[in-house]
């Protein structure tokens, strides 16, 4: 908004410049017109012999005042306030150029490699260069300010000249309409001592502001100064500031560019120094946003589209706009904006961590518990029938008071190809691709969903959906304490026999669940992306334990858990041939003989493949 008011003063200066010169020529024509005036009339005034002394003094006189009256004022306001601003635009265009330089020195600081004496450098730099802009901003500001007064008056004072030079010349029209004159001349007279007396007040004021402003402490001007304990708004839903964009100009090279950005809605607009509006950068609905490490950088983070595509990479110059950006656009992505009191739809969204130390007994305190594992779906009306729901137990017999919890599931795509770079792609967990293949090809039900992992951690029963609930919960209230932002990605295969975790850039399964020991899944009521299961592992000395995993998926939950209660039907009824085949009939098929779910979200995601193609949903 600051360089957009600039701009419009920056552009009126430069048409009353622009003005101020052209008036100046019309009135040095007047006044070299009144010389030749006075020279042809003392020729006249010879031939007129009592009439010389006279008709020389009265134009003279007329020249006189039209040059002091007219002409000089004009060429003062020229040389002193046109000239001042013109001069101080200068001084802080060259300050402006200082702070950009700064800014991309400190924003070149290595992460991994911190030298805190050159950080320190970097950073006093950057804060004497703002210091300086500050200083020259507002000296400018100040100018541009007294010119909006000083403009008014600078107009009429040549004009003022001027008629009364005219009115004295010609006598005998001033004594016809003198008192009418008069009074006119005295208003305007009273007008401009007016127009003076707001201006030198206006001026005090703005000397007074401009003193406390620079009377700050110096970290005001110092980037990441509050770098310890920041404070941090995490219930913004709107957002505006300058960030670092990464473009990539070639193969391997990459620059970055310092640009406006700002929220509006549910999109990410960028404003280009000296635009008058801004333009889309990215549509934030149903994306999401993670911490990056990029090019040895501090405060990156990357915003990746709802279908898993990897979108832009950002830079914050500071860990309070970097944690407060992750936060804005994550509460932006969930469509907060869009409720009735977005601000309280925010603070109860990140309420989470206030909740995960205040002890409670369950989810289903708050309303009533239905089992989405064991919901069965009427194809023929496309309702959802619930079950009635279980007993609520307490939170410590569903999970032990400092369970801790894993938030990375795997290991990073990057990892895995290091790891096999140089020969044929192994599987990290001992199944081989042809293997994966063959049962893909085998199993009556494929279906995909992009999730992403938000934690897992050890619970201690699967008798109800409660223990879900509860994971979750902790699950997300560690994350919001800790700031933990990033989340791995991956694709979740539900087939008739597992579940599979695929790498969507490699297709290397991460990791890979037994469809039978699988004992409880479910979503949540309220988010319905949040989608958990809790699996039975056997450990090594013959023991079992139970673990609980938490995804967030771009899809419905309640989809993904009919996925998977239909692929645990499919194990049932192939024990018995005539009720698969009944299954098969009450299931549509695809036309390679395989169970097709979801056609309603398919069909709008355009996702339907035929001829044995994975479809996501």
């Amino acid at each position: 908004m600051t360089r957009s008011l600039l701009s419009v003063f920056e552009e009126d200066a430069g048409t009353l410049t622009e003005y101020t010169n052209q008036l100046l020529q019309a009135m040095q024509r007047v006044y070299g017109a009144q010389n030749e005036m006075c020279l042809a009339t003392q020729q006249l005034s010879k031939q007129l012999l009592a009439y010389e002394k006279q008709l020389n003094i009265l134009h003279s006189e007329l020249a006189k005042q039209l040059a002091d009256t007219m002409v000089l004022p004009i060429i003062q306001f020229r040389e002193k306030d046109l000239t001042e601003v013109s001069t101080l635009k200068d001084l802080f265009g060259l300050a402006s150029n200082e702070h950009d330089v700064s800014m991309a020195k400190y924003s070149r600081l290595p992460k991994r490699k911190e030298n805190e004496k050159l950080k320190a450098e970097v950073a006093k730099e950057v804060a004497n260069a703002r210091r300086k802009q500050h200083l020259s901003s507002l000296q400018y500001y100040c100018a541009l300010n007294a010119l909006q007064y000083r403009k008014r008056v600078a107009m009429m004072e040549p004009m003022l000249g001027y008629t009364r030079g005219q009115i004295n010349f010609f006598k005998k029209g001033a004594e016809m309409f003198s008192k009418r004159m008069d009074s006119f001349l005295s208003s305007v007279s009273d007008m401009v001592q007016s127009i003076q007396g707001e201006l030198d007040a206006e001026a005090e004021k703005m000397r007074v502001s401009q003193q406390d402003l620079i009377a700050v402490n110096e970290s005001v001007y110092t980037p990441d100064s509050d770098v310890t304990s920041p404070a941090i708004n995490r219930n913004l839903i709107q957002k505006a500031g300058y960030l670092n964009l990464r473009n990539k100009t070639g193969l391997v090279t990459t620059t970055w560019e310092r640009l406006y950005f700002f929220t509006q809605g549910g999109n990410l607009m960028c404003q280009p120094r000296g635009a008058v509006a801004g333009g889309l950068i990215q549509d934030l609905d149903n994306c999401s946003v993670m911490a990056v490490d990029c090019e040895d950088r501090r405060y990156c983070f990357q915003i990746t589209t709802p279908t898993g595509k990897a979108g832009i990479t950002l830079q914050a110059e500071s860990k309070k706009e970097y944690e407060e950006w992750i936060c804005a656009i994550n509460n932006i992505s969930r469509q907060i904006y869009l409720t009735d009191n977005p601000e309280a739809a925010a603070i109860k969204l990140n309420q989470t961590a206030l909740q995960a130390v205040t002890p409670i007994t369950s989810f289903g305190k708050k309303h009533e518990v239905h089992h989405p594992s064991q919901n069965v779906r009427n194809m023929e009306n496309d309702k959802i029938i619930p079950s009635e729901s279980a007993g609520i137990q307490d939170s410590t017999q569903l999970i032990a008071p400092g369970t801790p919890i894993q938030f990375d599931i795997v290991l990073p795509a990057t990892e895995f190809l290091d790891q096999n770079r140089g020969g044929r792609r192994a599987n990290p967990f001992g199944e081989s691709e042809d293997s994966s293949k063959d049962e893909e090809e085998d199993s009556l039900l494929q279906q995909m969903f992009v999730v992403r992992f938000l934690g897992s951690m050890a619970v201690q029963s699967d008798e109800t959906s409660e223990v879900i609930y509860e994971a979750m919960r902790q699950v997300l209230a560690a994350r919001a304490i800790h700031n933990i932002f990033r989340m791995t990605e991956s694709h979740l295969m539900v087939t008739s026999k597992n579940l599979r975790l695929i790498d969507p850039q490699t297709q290397v399964t991460r990791t890979s669940f037994e469809l039978a020991t699988v004992t409880q899944f479910a979503a949540h009521q309220d988010n319905r992306r949040l989608i958990g299961f809790v699996v039975h592992l056997s450990e090594t000395l013959g023991e079992e334990s139970m673990s609980a995993y938490i995804f967030e998926s771009n899809t419905e939950g309640e989809k993904i858990c009919y996925a998977i209660s239909l692929g645990k039907e499919i194990i049932e009824a192939q024990k018995d041939p005539e009720a698969l085949a009944q299954l098969m009939k009450s299931v549509p098929l695809t036309n390679d003989g395989k169970f097709m779910l979801l056609n309603d979200q398919s069909e709008e995601d355009g996702t339907i493949h035929e001829e044995g193609e994975e479809s996501e949903a």
